[in-house]
């Protein structure tokens, strides 16, 4: 089993910046993906960034480009999302979750394993 726990949430004024934090423990394997997650009340969960963890390739949503970032730490098996410019409609829980192979997906259905979330909040 695999388990994912997200740190880093928070209040932040907006312009702000916040990073996010997702350590993972228990089996691992040789490839896989690490996407970032969002969902806001009332709303569907939806795809923010993923990295491959091995080669580093990186994907964003168009709503996040060229404001966050997403990077790994292999020795410590922690991804990082990097939130800059932070907007009110940024305002969401957070979760980081993997997905086994090297094939990037933005589909949440695709994702086997999640972290409880963290609480984004941006104020205006």
């Amino acid at each position: 089993q695999v388990q994912l726990v997200e740190s880093g949430g928070g209040l932040v004024q907006a312009g702000g910046s916040l990073r996010l934090s997702c350590a993972v423990s228990g089996r691992t394997f040789s490839s896989y993906v690490m996407g970032w997650f969002r969902q806001a009340p009332g709303k569907e969960r939806e795809f923010v960034a993923a990295i491959r963890w091995s080669g580093g390739r990186t994907y964003f949503a168009d709503s996040v480009k060229g404001r966050f970032t997403i990077s790994r730490d292999n020795a410590k098996n922690t991804g990082y999302l990097q939130m800059n410019s932070l907007k009110p409609e940024d305002t969401a829980v957070y979760y980081c979750a993997a997905r086994r192979g090297s094939g990037y997906s933005y589909y949440t259905r695709e994702y086997d394993y999640w972290g409880q979330g963290t609480q984004v909040t941006v104020s205006s």
